[in-house]
This record gives structure tokens, C-alpha cells and sequence, in this order.
């Protein structure tokens, strides 16, 4: 009992460790497992495990083949996980050089680390290649922590992210599918019926994955199942895929939730959302528990194995030849720079999904009797510690040096996408800026991405804004919602991450009828408040530019603006230069050659007053 609720104790600590020091929790958690396991051997005075996974006489938390059984499940919890975040169409629309690092880069990176493991420590080409398709997964759990406070080029962060999130099930997969063709032929050379087992297995796992996937849909969709079963009953029917399809095709389990959770990914369902949320949380417990359990069932014999000369240049030719040909065969002739293409060669850090699946198909090997399958587990975790740590102590320090990092962030997020919203974000766009929208509205959202608008379906009071590296690059934070206290609780809590140099809001409906409570963060007009902002924009939904000859003109401009409710100065431009107009708006320096942009109706002078710019829906 003690074993089993300090493994839960120390992996939720781990798991807080690496949220307050930005660390992958796969660090902290592996140590730990190696510290309360193998390494334990070195520092106990009777030299055994403070932690031992497999019961061995009076000690041990799982008899037999349970540890392996536990392994099975959990892992094919954590990969149905996984499938469920993959999108089909994310894949389409993510870029050509994602696209390729999921498809050129797995291939070099597996055909490389192959024949490099091949002739370095002298294994079969069947475990050789096994080991080069479980490294070949990163992971957004490993690559998110290690940039989440590096601010980069939203190009460099997004092609890091997607590459993370989609490589995980593909290369989860692609490793499942390897190891079944093993496993298909172990014990003998390769024959026909090797071959009609490895059919077997695929058939049946893409069978059971798929056709279950649609079955749990369909009951969804129809309500067959109670809202407070829906969580509990989707964990059951993974189970239940998994067993099911091993029982009929053996070692078929895995790659049947895989399919299952990327077809349920992909269907339309109302309560996705709250599944990834239910198995997200599900997935974080089963890691802190699943990598102590494996790191400690490591034995120090296993690390002596792995001591030695050839694990050294196994790690320098998987890290420092392998990643860096990936990365610049896949972005031949894009867009990305070359000191950009460096950084993305840099940070490559492997993930859960390859630790645990390593530990899961070497210890099958190892029962199986297949030479070499021994090394598997050891071998992977080297590469997974080394790779984490190497990224997360250097990773800011070879962005500075390379010239990827960014000193000042200069992105523009708005929360809230309604009408006047997208229109202030079509302006600052057509000058240049990177602007993104987040709403929790998805019509809203739909609607700006029609546009050309990058939007997003985001809530603020979550973590997943804070967490998102596509974020980086944001400097001004502009709260535009209709509800006060949202905008309130956005500069409050964003207002230092993604508003560095300016976090500003809306004033509020009682702010108007009272200009002495006027903030500092106010925005635009302190007259104008979401209510009339909307009403100019559903009225005169144009923003308009109008040149500014000198200070006094600014100012009778902003006094037409004050006696004209259907006119809001939003932005002085001079050249390449934006400044917001804030709401106490007579605190601006203005500069010869200024343009005013305004919302509403087009202002008409005597004198003569160039309009340059219309932006309308």
C-alpha cells in the first residue's frame, strides 16, 4: 500500500515540478523511477529497489506478467489519447514542411537510426529497426514546456507544435506496425505465415479500431448513453477495443485504439471536447504513475549495458546528424531561414509515447525470447533523457545565438471576435501585424476565418491559451468583448504573458457617464463602450484613414469624433508605426505625414483631407 501511494504521491509532484520550473514532467518523472529504482540498489543498506514493480518474493507490487498487463493499458489509453488529437484536417492544412518532417523526416530518422544501431552494436535488422521507429516520435508534452518562454517567429513555434502533435499517433503507429511484423516472425526466420499473421494483425486492429470508433459515435450522437456515464463508458470501450482485438489477432490491441481515437477525432461529435478534457487528465495520471513503475523496473544490469562507447555516438548521430538532415530535407525550398532551420534541428526532444512504448514492446521481446530486445528499453530511455535534457537546459540559449529568439514581441491578440473586432484585426493585418482572435464563439470565429483572419475557438479562464507556443509571439493584448468583467480578468491575467508592451481594454458602460473613473488601459473612446463600438460597426462597418497635418488638426479631429457617436478613432499611423488611440485621447504626440484611422461614418472637411485606406467586411 505504501509502494503504491508513494508512486501516485511523487508522480503528481513530479508532474508540479514540471509546471513550476517549465520543464517536461517526463524529466522529473523518469528520475525519480531511476532514483526510487536501480539507482536505489547503489544507496539502501540491503542494496535493493525502494520501488519494486514486479513482486519478487516478500517485495514487489505486481505479480507475474501484471506489470505488463498494466503496461498494455495504460498505454492504450495514452494512445487512444493521443489519436483523438489527431485531425485530418490539420494534416491538409498545416504546410509543406510539417508535412514532410511527418513523412521525409520519419524516414530518414528511421532508415538512419536503423542501420546506425545495426552496426554500432551489432543487432538484427528486426530490432534495429524497432528501435528507430520508436525515436522517431517527439510529442507537444515535451516540445510545449521546452518553448512555452522562448518567444520565436510564430512559423518556427507552429511548425515545433503540429510536428509534435501529429508525429505522436503517426509514429505511434508506425512503431506498432514494426513491432507486430516482429513479433509476426520472432522466434524464427521470416515465412509465408509470418507474413499472414502481420496481415492478420493489421486487418484486425484497423477493423476493431474502426469500426468501434463509429459504434461509440453513433450512441453518442443518438444518446444512448448517460452524460455522466459518457467519460467512464468511452475508458470501458477502449479497454474493451483493446482486449477484444487481441484476443482475435495477438498484439493487435494497439494499433486498434490508435485507429479507434484518430476516427473518433474525426467525427463530428458534440461532446469531444469534454472526452479529450476527461482523457487528458486520465492520460496525466497514467504517465506519473506508468514512467516511476517503468524507470524503476530498469535494473542496474540494464543501464551497464548501455555503458558504453557506441550509446554515446548513438545519441550524436540521432541528435546532431539524424535531426538536422530531417529538418533541411523537409524544408527545401520553403520559406523558413537558415538560422531557423537550425533551431527546429536543434530542438527534437522524444517524448513519452517513445519511452513507453519501448518499455512495453521490450519487455514482450524479452519474454519472447528475441536477442537484442534487452537493449530496447534502456536505449530508448537514453535517447528520450538525453534528448529533454539537452533541449530544456539549451534550447533558449541556441535561439539567442542563432538569432530565432525575439526581442520584442510584436504580435497583437484580441480577445473577442465580434464584428468590429474582426474589422480592428483586418486593419492592423493589412499594415502588417500579426493578429490573432480568441473567442469562445465558434460562429464567431467561422466568420473570421472566412475572412483570412487567424481566430481561434479559445477560453480564457483555461490553460490551453497559456500553454499555446503559437502564442509567442504576442506583445499587445486588446480585450474586446461585450461582458466587462471578461475583459477585466483577460488584462489581469494575460496582461504580463501576451501584453509586454500594452494590454488595454474597453471601458465599461458605468466608465462612460463617469470620465474621471476613465483607466489608463482604455481604449479608443471614453464614450464608446462594446454597446455603441458595435452599433457604428453594424451601421458603418468601414474603417477609414484620414491624413493628420500637425497636433491642432489631431485634436479638432478627435473633437468631430466626440460630437459624432457614429465615428470611433481607433489608431495613429505614421509610416510603420501604429499607436492606439487611447481613450483619453488627447495624449498623443502626433508626427508629420500621421494618419488618423477611424471607425463609421467618413469624416467631411472643408479643407482638404486625404482618405488612403477603407477596411470593410
Amino acid at each position: 500500500m505504501l509502494e503504491l501511494a508513494g508512486i501516485i504521491i511523487l508522480g503528481i509532484l513530479a508532474q508540479w515540478m514540471a509546471w513550476r520550473f517549465k520543464i517536461p514532467a517526463i524529466l522529473p518523472l523518469i528520475i525519480i523511477g531511476l532514483l526510487v529504482g536501480p539507482l536505489a540498489t547503489l544507496y539502501t543498506e540491503d542494496a535493493s529497489k525502494i520501488i519494486e514493480p514486479i513482486w519478487n518474493g516478500d517485495n514487489g507490487l505486481f505479480p507475474g506478467e501484471g506489470l505488463f498487463y498494466f503496461v498494455s493499458l495504460a498505454i492504450s489509453v495514452i494512445l487512444f489519447e493521443g489519436g483523438l488529437t489527431l485531425k485530418k484536417a490539420e494534416i491538409l492544412t498545416t504546410g509543406p514542411v510539417i508535412g514532410k518532417l511527418i513523412s521525409v523526416g520519419v524516414i530518414i530518422t528511421f532508415i538512419g537510426a536503423g542501420i546506425a544501431t545495426h552496426y554500432l552494436f551489432g543487432f538484427s535488422w528486426q530490432i534495429a529497426l524497432l528501435f528507430s521507429a520508436l525515436i522517431i516520435v517527439t510529442g507537444p508534452t515535451v516540445i510545449t514546456p521546452i518553448l512555452r518562454n522562448i518567444p520565436l517567429t510564430k512559423d518556427v513555434s507552429s511548425i515545433l507544435k503540429w510536428e509534435g502533435i501529429l508525429i505522436d499517433p503517426i509514429g505511434a503507429l508506425f512503431a506498432v506496425l514494426v513491432f507486430e511484423f516482429i513479433s509476426s516472425s520472432a522466434g524464427g526466420e521470416f515465412t509465408l505465415v509470418a507474413l499472414e499473421e502481420f496481415a492478420k494483425i493489421v486487418l484486425f486492429g484497423f477493423t476493431f479500431g474502426f469500426s468501434f470508433a463509429h459504434a461509440l459515435a453513433f450512441s453518442i450522437k443518438k444518446k444512448l448513453i448517460p452524460h455522466y456515464l459518457l467519460n467512464v463508458f468511452t475508458l470501458a470501450a477502449v479497454l474493451g477495443v483493446f482486449v477484444l482485438s487481441d484476443a482475435f489477432a495477438h498484439e493487435s490491441g494497439l494499433l486498434a485504439v490508435v485507429v479507434m481515437g484518430m476516427v473518433l477525432g474525426n467525427i463530428n461529435l458534440p461532446n469531444i471536447k469534454e472526452l479529450l478534457y476527461f482523457k487528458e487528465s486520465l492520460s496525466v495520471l497514467l504517465i506519473s504513475i506508468l514512467f516511476i513503475l517503468l524507470a524503476a523496473n530498469i535494473n542496474m544490469e540494464d543501464l551497464y549495458l548501455i555503458y558504453r562507447w557506441e550509446t554515446a555516438v548513438l545519441f550524436v548521430i540521432v541528435a546532431f546528424v539524424l535531426r538536422p538532415l530531417s529538418v533541411f530535407a523537409s524544408s527545401t525550398n520553403s520559406s523558413l531561414k537558415t538560422n531557423e532551420k537550425l533551431f527546429i534541428s536543434w530542438v527534437g526532444p522524444r517524448g513519452i509515447v517513445a519511452a513507453g512504448i519501448a518499455s512495453l514492446f521490450g519487455t514482450k521481446l524479452v519474454l519472447q525470447g528475441v536477442e537484442g530486445a534487452e537493449y530496447i528499453t534502456p536505449l530508448v530511455f537514453m535517447i528520450v533523457l538525453g534528448t529533454v535534457l539537452l533541449n530544456a537546459t539549451t534550447a533558449r540559449l541556441f535561439a539567442q545565438i542563432v538569432g530565432v529568439f525575439l526581442k520584442q514581441s510584436n504580435g497583437i491578440m484580441i480577445v473577442g471576435a465580434s464584428k468590429f473586432s474582426r474589422l480592428i484585426a483586418k486593419y492592423l493585418q493589412h499594415n502588417g501585424r500579426s493578429v490573432v482572435l480568441v473567442d469562445t464563439n465558434a460562429s464567431n470565429v467561422k466568420v473570421a476565418q472566412e475572412q483570412g483572419l487567424e481566430a481561434t475557438v479559445a477560453d480564457i479562464y483555461s490553460d490551453s491559451i497559456s500553454n499555446d507556443i503559437e502564442f509567442n509571439n504576442i506583445g499587445f493584448l486588446l480585450a474586446l468583448t461585450g461582458n466587462s468583467q471578461i475583459n477585466d480578468y483577460a488584462i489581469e491575467r494575460f496582461g504580463k504573458r501576451f501584453g509586454e508592451n500594452g494590454a488595454y481594454r474597453l471601458v465599461h458602460s458605468n466608465e462612460v457617464s463617469n470620465p474621471n473613473k476613465n483607466p489608463n488601459t482604455g481604449l479608443f473612446s471614453a464614450t464608446d463602450d462594446y454597446v455603441n463600438m458595435m452599433e457604428v460597426a453594424r451601421n458603418h462597418g468601414k474603417i477609414h484613414e484620414i491624413e493628420v497635418r500637425n497636433q491642432e488638426h489631431y485634436e479638432g479631429l478627435i473633437e468631430i469624433t466626440k460630437t459624432d457617436e457614429d465615428i470611433i478613432p481607433l489608431f495613429l499611423r505614421h509610416e510603420n508605426k501604429i499607436e492606439i488611440v487611447p481613450s483619453l485621447s488627447l495624449k498623443v504626440n502626433v508626427e508629420e505625414g500621421s494618419y488618423l484611422a477611424y471607425m463609421g461614418k467618413e469624416i467631411k472637411e472643408k479643407a482638404t483631407g486625404e482618405i488612403t485606406t477603407d477596411i470593410t467586411e
